[in-house]
């Protein structure tokens, strides 16, 4: 029987064990350029035990940026600072990709140089509200972005991928959940286009599907991951037709043979769904499950009986730098300080205890 410790092959790169550390922001690039600091890159080696680490979101472009103090991948200085936090994690053994994330319409004019402004697949402005360095402001109608755009923003994230290669990082995982860019063009509540990227469910997946063909392009499908949540409604995202547009998404992507997808379960009922995919899809299947608390010891079993390749866990491996070795001997477990989860220093982000 296959279990969570046993190491995996992800598109030819051995890694040691089934358990993956979820994508989690943490708004601690404080630097102007957007940066990460050395207190970044001793978080992320210290959690290297982990089969795989996948980063907090990097914007791929300035205008991708949703929140205060998120890192980009678009300048020389954000690369060269990346490649300390990868040497680190390396010196320690790990896997480390960079996850992209273009925040499309989420974000706020106060958080982006100049007289950038959110963009998106269509003026429709989500729900809800951001946190600013201001405080908390309603999220701004987007300005929609034209097709000779929407091909600009396909080639940033190729170049972010590059920058990311360039940076000492194993791959990149590009974000298309969670009511981001990516999650926009797919869902039809805020993708309203009648061109070539909307409309259809063909439409409304062509996006998704080009980015991924041009990092894959760019870096190697093997240094190519994609994130997905299918009927995730955070950040106002309204989806229509989420079977057909997922097993339609997968179906186009499969053949280009990226190293891994990544699945993260918003609600319990999507399970059903969750298994298609799983049989739809050949390379590596990362799951992020649907659970009442922080995902515990007892979603390993879905590794043991085949329901995925990968477990990944969030809360849980801010608090647990040592999870993997925590989870092998089922604790004892730190608790997450959630009131320092974003922004701040070394508290509730260093200096959580190993056993």
């Amino acid at each position: 029987m296959t279990t969570a410790f046993d190491p995996i092959d992800l598109a030819g790169a051995r890694l040691a064990n089934r358990i993956a550390m979820a994508p989690m922001t943490r708004s601690r690039a404080h630097a102007a350029e957007r940066t990460p600091s050395a207190l970044t890159a001793e978080y992320y080696a210290q959690r290297a035990s982990a089969g795989l680490i996948v980063t907090e979101g990097i914007q791929p472009s300035a205008v991708g940026q949703g929140y205060p103090n998120t890192p980009g991948l678009h300048s020389a200085e954000q690369t060269a600072a990346w490649r300390v936090v990868t040497d680190a994690v390396h010196a320690r053994g790990g896997t480390i990709f960079a996850q992209l994330m273009h925040t499309g319409r989420i974000g706020h004019p106060d958080l982006l140089d100049g007289d950038l402004h959110p963009v998106g697949p269509s003026a429709v402005r989500a729900d809800g509200q951001v946190y600013t360095h201001d405080g908390m402001k309603d999220f701004v109608t987007p300005r929609e972005l034209t097709a000779d755009e929407v091909r600009s923003t396909v080639a940033e994230y190729a170049a972010a991928a590059r920058n990311a290669v360039e940076a000492g990082f194993d791959g990149v995982e590009i974000h298309g959940a969670n009511g981001y860019l990516v999650h926009q063009f797919l869902a039809a509540g805020s993708n309203h286009r009648t061109d070539e990227w909307g409309g259809s469910v063909e439409n409304r997946i062509r996006f998704a599907v080009e980015v991924v063909k041009s990092v894959a392009v760019e870096i190697g499908p093997e240094r190519t991951g994609l994130r997905i949540s299918p009927a995730n409604t955070y950040n106002g995202i309204k989806e229509t037709e989420s079977e057909e547009t997922y097993t339609a998404l997968v179906a186009a992507i499969d053949p280009i043979g990226i190293a891994y997808l990544h699945v993260l379960e918003a609600v319990p009922e999507v399970r059903e769904l969750t298994l298609a995919l799983r049989k739809q899809f050949s390379g590596t299947f990362v799951l992020n499950p649907a659970t009442e608390g922080p995902t515990g010891a007892e979603s390993l079993a879905l590794i043991e009986d085949g329901t995925a390749d990968m477990v990944a866990y969030g809360a849980l491996f801010i608090a647990n730098p040592d999870l993997p070795a925590r989870l092998r001997n089922d604790g004892p477990y730190n608790t997450p300080d959630r009131t320092s989860f974003f922004g701040g220093d070394h508290r509730g982000y260093t200096d959580y205890p190993a056993l």
